[in-house]
């Protein structure tokens, strides 16, 4: 379960519609809690490095920005938890390419953005044998 506010949610959503067509991205910067669950304390917000022709179905966070957000999180004595990013016109489901990429025990936040606006959003944990994604439960307090 990850535990995040309806303003985080609307960051996320706002996110996806500012870079839409393109797909946008960030980090969950919070707290691994000791009963499992996932607090999203705040929403980072990075720019996709992907080149323009690729940046409509895929994204791309430099290493640099990465560090970024980690520095950020660790000076506040937080950690990063996990990543979110939009499909444009696609439902708020993990690729097949997302799953390759992707880390186990982070949450993956994915938001549906189609013509321009909001449409779903919805959390997935990989498996730890990387073999697929569950949904996870969002608790938007």
């Amino acid at each position: 379960m990850i535990l995040l506010t309806e303003h985080q949610v609307v960051e996320m959503n706002e996110h996806g519609e500012r870079d839409y067509p393109y797909e946008c991205c960030g980090l969950l910067i919070g707290r691994f809690l000791p009963d499992g669950r996932k607090e999203v304390v705040e929403i980072f917000p990075i720019s996709n490095a992907r080149e323009e022709e690729a940046k409509r179905n895929r994204f791309l966070i430099r290493p640099e920005e990465l560090l970024a957000g980690e520095r950020a999180a660790r000076q506040k004595s937080l950690d990063v938890i996990g990543f979110y990013h939009s499909h444009p016109d696609d439902a708020a489901v993990p690729s097949k390419y997302d799953l390759e990429h992707a880390w186990p025990i982070y949450s993956y936040i994915v938001v549906s953005i189609r013509e321009g606006s909001a449409r779903d959003i919805r959390s997935w944990e990989m498996e730890a044998d990387r073999s697929q994604f569950n949904p996870e439960e969002m608790l938007k307090g």
